[in-house]
């Protein structure tokens, strides 16, 4: 029996784990959601050499790959080595001129590798960088999607997302982005889907946005 439904991957943002899709829910006659997960890099390991090792964990031929925030530039990076039917990424950037200034100084400073990231068992101070807001009254439920607290990992992730170099992305790439983002701040997107009022979390905080537009954007 043909498969018709549409395999949609889910990678979720730096240090978070797929629970963060917890609240995303597409109708089962059309589509398969399927999660990924981050593991710890090799020292020394390229984003597109960690790229190609996620690809191994993809079983369905032409996916479509949801990635956020640094998930949606490793799924960007994943389809340059895979064929993928659409590429969905959200609170993410797509080009390197869509960094923020403060990211472009880390990259020409190298102030980054400064960063108490050896803090990372301080659950505040790791939800500040995955998610871009200060949580006091969230940590609990910021607590049970950070799913990595490794320093080499954390430190990886600061180092190749303002290292990120691309100057061009695939026709085939959707952005969807809100517009109260504090990570990856609007106006330096061009050419996205704007969420209004939504932050950097708006996977979690906004699921029944996504509920009710996810389907037509990705058959689109």
């Amino acid at each position: 029996m043909m498969d018709k439904k549409e395999h949609v991957y889910f990678m979720p943002g730096m240090a978070a784990s797929h629970t963060i899709f917890e609240y995303i829910k597409l109708p089962e006659e059309n589509f398969q959601m399927h999660f990924l997960d981050w593991f710890v890099p090799e020292k020394g390991q390229s984003l597109g050499a960690y790229a190609k090792e996620m690809t191994k964990r993809i079983v369905h031929p032409n996916p479509i790959l949801l990635g956020v925030s640094l998930g949606g530039i490793l799924v960007q990076e994943m389809a340059k080595h895979i064929s993928v039917k659409k590429i969905i990424i959200v609170s993410s950037v797509k080009l390197k001129s869509e960094l923020p200034k403060r990211m472009v100084f880390a990259r020409y400073t190298q102030v980054h590798k400064l960063l108490p990231t050896g803090l990372v068992n301080n659950v505040e101070l790791l939800a500040k960088y995955a998610f871009g807001e200060t949580v006091v009254k969230r940590l609990e439920l910021y607590e049970k999607y950070l799913s990595i607290r490794d320093k080499r990992y954390i430190d990886w992730c600061i180092h190749q997302t303002v290292n990120w170099n691309q100057m061009e992305y695939p026709k085939n790439l959707v952005h969807i982005h809100g517009d109260k983002d504090a990570v990856f701040p609007i106006s330096n997107i061009d050419n996205c889907t704007v969420v209004k009022n939504a932050t950097h979390t708006m996977i979690i905080h906004r699921a029944k946005w996504f509920n009710e537009h996810l389907p037509t954007i990705i058959l689109d």
